[in-house]
């Protein structure tokens, strides 16, 4: 006997009814150029080499490197079959990484699409990859819903550490900009750094710092104040980002995204409330904007300095899932809607969005006034019946 899928073959409440009224009637705007993929996006990487396309990490298994000028797919990256949860690429030998929900990390030739080596150790999902080179050795590091964080030769797929201390899983990482050598402090210095530092951060609340080495690796904690986890939010946190000061920008579940000092021992310094979760941040230095998504499908630019709301881009659909910042201030946003869609964070082209917005919402209050003008209620009109035989 065969069985429908079709949710319409189902009891369904208003609410249900009505929420997919109106995701089905949004899902046809063009805001923000959408590039309309077959699958939830989980996780959204730079491409390293050009500047014009981006790495998503899909529902379905798959990793695209997507062409944003074009729309089109330039490289296919196969082999898992359960959902991609994040995504890096390392800085020298040209491989790709992909956390997984079945426990490992997937790599492939970001050039030849050849896959490579799979890591396999985690007893839980895969929630977050970053991947280093120190004294020339490449090390892959990955967050998982174990709550440890595993370190790996990459040549060798050699595990060389489990880094515990969280108490839940671990959902993000960064390296600490001013742990890297150079007076610029850049990613590409990694391979002459003999240590960096790591933060984590996850489930728990809890941002934790590690000292890595080519050979070694340790939590940063002691007796002072200043080693000790930094707790600046009330739940999970699901990204973690450095700014050019070295402060760091989170984003939590308990609806808020902050700037937490890096002088002033990590206290928080700004507050972004938001009306769900939020999910990523980013940091256009160049403009001075801080730019964050949420649960609520809206992709937000606020005022760096003053923590200000500026303006709101809508056009996903879904909750959005990840941002990523590339050069010439665009900023691109990807969700579960299974769209790409790329935004300007320019002065001129932000004064532009932020008007058309404003005229649109005047046009809609208009529209409802001439509409209440030319009605009349039920109630109103029985008076006005009455009236009129009472006149006859």
């Amino acid at each position: 006997m065969s069985r429908s899928t079709d949710p319409g073959h189902f009891f369904q409440t208003t609410t249900f009814i009505t929420e997919a009224a109106r995701k089905a009637s949004k899902s046809k705007n063009n805001h923000g150029d959408p590039i309309k993929l077959a699958s939830k996006i989980l996780a959204v990487a730079a491409d390293p080499e050009n500047d014009g396309r981006v790495y998503v990490a899909e529902a379905a298994g798959t990793v695209r490197r997507v062409v944003l000028e074009t729309g089109e797919t330039s490289a296919l990256y196969s082999g898992p079959m359960a959902p991609l949860t994040s995504l890096c690429l390392s800085p020298s030998s040209h491989t790709l990484f992909a956390g997984c929900w079945d426990k490992s990390i997937w790599s492939w030739s970001s050039r030849t699409r050849k896959p490579l080596r799979k890591y396999i150790a985690h007893s839980d999902f895969v929630k977050a990859v970053i991947c280093v080179s120190l004294n020339g050795k490449e090390i892959l590091m990955s967050g998982s819903a174990d709550a440890t964080i595993i370190l790996w030769d990459v040549a060798t797929g050699e595990k060389l550490h489990i880094l515990k201390g969280h108490t839940r899983g671990v959902l993000a990482l960064v390296i600490d900009p001013l742990s890297l050598p150079g007076p610029g402090q850049r990613m590409e210095d990694l391979g002459k750094a003999e240590n960096v530092t790591l933060f984590s951060a996850g489930s728990d609340r809890e941002i934790r710092r590690w000292t890595i080495t080519s050979s070694d690796a340790s939590q940063v904690s002691g007796t002072e104040e200043s080693d000790s986890p930094i707790i600046a939010h009330e739940t999970s946190i699901d990204a973690i980002r450095f700014d050019n000061d070295g402060d760091l920008w989170t984003a939590s579940a308990d609806k808020s995204a902050k700037c937490l000092s890096r002088s002033r021992n990590w206290e928080t310094d700004t507050e972004l409330p938001h009306p769900d979760f939020v999910r990523d941040v980013v940091v256009d230095e160049e403009g001075g904007w801080v730019v964050t998504v949420c649960r609520d499908e809206e992709v937000r630019v606020w005022e760096k300095g003053s923590g200000k709301l500026y303006h709101t881009f809508s056009g996903h659909f879904e909750e959005v899932t990840g941002l990523v910042l590339l050069p010439g201030q665009k900023v691109v946003s990807v969700s579960i809607d299974a769209t790409v869609r790329q935004w300007s964070l320019k002065t001129p082209d932000l004064v532009k969005a932020k008007q058309e917005a404003k005229d649109k919402e005047e046009g809609k209050v208009e529209e409802v006034e001439e509409k209440k003008e030319g009605l009349l209620t039920e109630e109103e009109e029985r008076e006005l019946a009455e009236l009129m035989e009472e006149s006859d």
